[in-house]
C-alpha cells in the first residue's frame, strides 16, 4: 500500500536465475544496493527495453558473476513491493555453459558471489522467499527433472507447461 500523497512505484519486470553447478551447489550473490542491500539472493535484475526475458536473465547473470548460463525453465514468479520498489520477478532454473571450474566475479550491484550447497542456505541471510524456491529447484536438479514453464517451439518469448510424457506424469497417478 502507499500513502495518499505519493504515487506508488511503477512495477518493473525483473529476472533471476537459480543456477546449479555440477556439484549441485547454487550460485548466490550478496547485494550491495537497494532493495535488499546486504542480503543474499540469486543473480538477476531488470529487463531492459528490447530484451527478451531469457536474454535479460542471461545478461544479468553474466554481468554480476561472470557466469554464462543456459536456461532450463521458469520455476517461480514472485512479486516484491519493498523499500520504494515494485518488482515482478521471473526466476529461471539455469546451468553454467562451462562445466569445468568456474571463477566467479562480483560486479555491478554485487558485493560477493559464491557457490553454496543447498543444505547450508540457513547460514546466509537470504531475501524473503528465496530458500523455498532454491530447495524446490535443488530437489528437481537432484532427481534430474526439469519442471515449470518451458520455452514454446512456436513463438519466441512464450512459455507454456510441457505435456506429460507418460501416464505416470499425470497428477494423482
Amino acid at each position: 500500500m502507499h500513502d495518499g500523497n505519493a504515487l506508488p512505484p511503477v512495477p518493473a519486470i525483473g529476472v533471476g536465475a537459480v543456477v546449479f553447478n555440477r556439484d549441485g551447489q547454487v550460485l548466490l550473490i550478496k547485494r550491495n544496493q537497494a532493495p535488499a542491500c546486504g542480503f543474499w539472493s540469486i543473480p538477476g535484475g531488470k529487463q531492459e527495453a528490447g530484451e527478451s526475458l531469457a536474454e535479460a536473465c542471461c545478461r544479468e547473470v553474466l554481468e554480476e558473476t561472470g557466469v554464462a548460463v543456459t536456461l532450463a525453465s521458469i520455476i517461480a514468479v514472485v512479486e516484491r513491493r519493498t523499500e520504494g520498489f515494485h518488482y515482478v520477478i521471473i526466476d529461471y532454473l539455469a546451468y553454467p555453459v562451462d562445466k569445468g571450474d568456474i571463477v566467479l566475479i562480483a560486479a555491478t550491484d554485487v558485493a560477493e558471489s559464491v557457490w553454496v550447497s543447498p543444505n547450508l542456505l540457513s547460514n546466509y541471510q537470504l531475501v524473503p522467499g528465496l530458500e523455498d524456491i532454491v530447495l524446490r529447484a535443488s530437489k528437481l536438479d537432484t532427481l534430474g527433472r526439469v519442471a515449470g514453464l518451458q520455452a514454446s517451439n512456436v513463438l519466441a518469448g512464450d512459455y507454456i507447461l510441457p505435456l506429460p510424457t507418460s501416464e505416470s506424469d499425470r497428477p494423482g497417478r
